[in-house]
């Protein structure tokens, strides 16, 4: 058995109930990592481009990492990966809870869908043997309800990732669920899932990770936690990622009134959604299996909003999407919208960014009242911003015209509603600014995945260290509070490689051309990746607050990234003799025919 691994990936074919495994040779593993490298790699070779994203013929896999399930290493995270439904090319979604390391406890490293099946159905592992069973009574209930009926059924002791009713109607913005509040948020996965009448992917066991050294895995433990420790640590153990939320607002990194506005003039009380405020709300901390810090928190039930008890805490992306992006204040209806968006498993960040671009469309009367039922849509509007994701999360009425994303939604309504869409590549932006920090325009316009805060395509030596870290099964949170350190060391403690920063690089470099690869092929240019809106860049530039007169020289970022990641800057193709190099001939020969 190779070291930080099981050793064997799981296929499904759903159309015909077909289950098979294979055994990858090390090579295979010391060369792809886990997660997304090893997703792009089975995906690229074994799927055409231009297949339909929601039809039998996609992919979609669940893939984990070699430090995923191994105690102490502070990772817990997995990736969903597929053709992107919303962006048309390369699609990931990343998860923390429990879900990953039980999939490696039920012996496998990963496990793909193709096809579709002609009933509802979900997949049971138990140490080492699968079953499709039938779903017919989990369809149509929510994540919440689905979770706790599958666990009722099988035993507490199971890891349940699936989809709620918004990735039944396939919108695309759905997204993956887990642990009733861990979302695989991005690029419309829960769709896919949807298309395939694949309801859930419930995995569990006994069996353990193997690893080299159980001596050198405490040793190195021990050191990353004593390197954790200091303000940015204690921050997250106290609040999480909601409390950055007041600060994000003040200086300038979250956005504010979809993208228009300025924290310290429009929104000066996001202290209101603020850590403290959100702390008073919770009824216990929460955490991902095996983590000191615990950054996640479960809720107490609503007051002026009905929500049950045992909710998850709203993060500083969905505090930013619905808080400061719609200048909402009011925390129990942000708490009522993320428990809506998780138990129909809606992204967050694409949820709150369609309301905010809904109102400014009706602020400038390109919608109206006939158009939205009636709602009058308003910035603050708490009792609206709740209705108006209840009807987007169940596709009715005019959510049903935002549950696809802002790009469609401004197609659909025309009349210049495309100036108030802000995306990049169909893909919502997150909570982060490039006014306030600009490395966030390479990230959001250069990566595989257009529109991510965590790509790392912000310079090409961070970006290739990211793709490793997230193949992993490393929490990008305590990456960043150890100050992007004990990457190597946590790798080679889990597998026994000699794996320092120069196989970090090259490893990561060849995941990035993978990755890259797979949208290439998809017929999608880097220009096609652009943010649709200047003003995010600062074009014009706003004339109040910190980022005042701050306007971002995109294209030179841009430029910068593609020459640094030797990729060709109008096609994307990264360079041929660059892929033969890193063993990637097959991509090589697609490409530059």
């Amino acid at each position: 058995m190779i070291a930080g691994y099981m050793g064997r990936i799981l296929f499904v074919d759903l159309s015909s109930g077909e289950i098979r495994e294979e055994t990858p040779d090390e090579k295979f593993y010391q060369d792809f990592i886990g997660g997304y490298g090893l997703g792009s790699r089975i995906l690229y070779s074994r799927q055409q481009g231009g297949v339909d994203p929601l039809g039998p013929e996609n992919t979609i896999g669940f893939t984990t990492g070699p430090l995923t399930g191994v105690r102490g290493l502070f990772s817990s995270r997995f990736t969903v990966v597929s053709k992107s439904p919303l962006t048309g090319g390369w699609g990931d979604a990343n998860c923390g809870g429990y879900f990953g390391p039980y999939v490696k406890f039920s012996g496998y490293d990963a496990v793909f869908f193709n096809g579709i099946s002609p009933t509802p159905v979900y997949l049971f592992i138990k140490d080492g043997k699968a079953a499709l069973r039938d779903a017919g009574q989990l369809w149509g209930k929510d994540s919440r309800q689905t979770e706790e009926m599958l666990k009722s059924d099988l035993g507490k002791d199971i890891a349940v990732a699936c989809i709620g009713p918004a990735g039944e109607k396939l919108s695309l913005i759905s997204c993956v669920m887990h642990d009733i509040g861990c979302a695989a948020g991005r690029s419309g996965l829960g769709a896919v899932m949807g298309s395939k009448k694949l309801k859930a992917v419930v995995v569990t066991g006994t069996s353990e990770v193997p690893v080299p050294d159980r001596d050198q895995i405490t040793q190195v433990s021990q050191e990353f936690v004593a390197h954790l420790s200091g303000d940015y640590y204690e921050r997250f153990k106290k609040w999480g990622t909601c409390g950055d939320n007041a600060n994000a607002a003040a200086n300038g990194d979250s956005p504010v009134k979809n993208w228009a506005g300025v924290g310290v003039v429009d929104f000066p009380d996001a202290q209101a959604i603020g850590g403290d405020a959100v702390i008073a709300l919770q009824e216990r901390k929460h955490g991902c299996l095996w983590c000191p810090v615990r950054c996640k928190g479960i809720m107490k039930a609503g007051t002026s909003y009905q929500y049950e008890a045992g909710g998850h805490k709203p993060e500083y992306e969905t505090s930013g999407a619905f808080g400061m992006l719609l200048l909402n204040n009011h925390l129990e209806s942000l708490i009522k919208a993320n428990d809506i968006c998780n138990r129909y498993g809606l992204d967050t960040i694409s949820a709150g960014a369609a309301i905010a671009f809904a109102i400014e469309c009706y602020e400038n009367g390109i919608i109206t009242k006939s158009d939205t039922d009636g709602i009058e849509l308003a910035w603050g509007k708490n009792e609206t911003i709740v209705s108006m994701t209840e009807s987007l999360a169940k596709r009715e009425g005019f959510g049903d015209v935002l549950a696809d994303g802002v790009k469609r939604a401004s197609e659909r309504i025309g009349g210049g509603a495309d100036k108030y869409a802000i995306h990049a590549g169909g893909q919502e932006l997150p909570m982060h600014d490039p006014k306030f920090m600009p490395l966030f325009a390479p990230s959001y316009e250069c990566d595989a995945t257009p529109g991510r805060h965590t790509s790392g395509a912000a310079d090409p030596t961070y970006a290739k260290m990211n793709q490793v870290m997230n193949a992993s099964g490393m929490c990008l949170l305590q990456w960043t509070a150890a100050q992007f350190g004990f990457l190597d060391k946590l790798v080679a403690a889990a597998t026994g490689w000699d794996f320092g920063m120069p196989q970090i690089l090259e490893a990561g470099e060849r995941i990035s051309n993978m990755r890259q690869a797979f949208t290439v092929r998809e017929g999608l240019k880097p220009d096609d990746f652009k943010v649709s809106v200047g003003r995010v860049m600062g074009n014009p530039p706003l004339t109040e607050g910190p980022t005042a007169n701050v306007t971002v020289d995109a294209e030179d970022l841009r430029s910068a990234f593609f020459k640094g990641m030797d990729w060709d800057l109008e096609t994307g193709r990264p360079n041929k003799e660059r892929l033969e190099a890193l063993g990637l001939t097959d991509v090589a020969a697609d490409l530059w025919p």
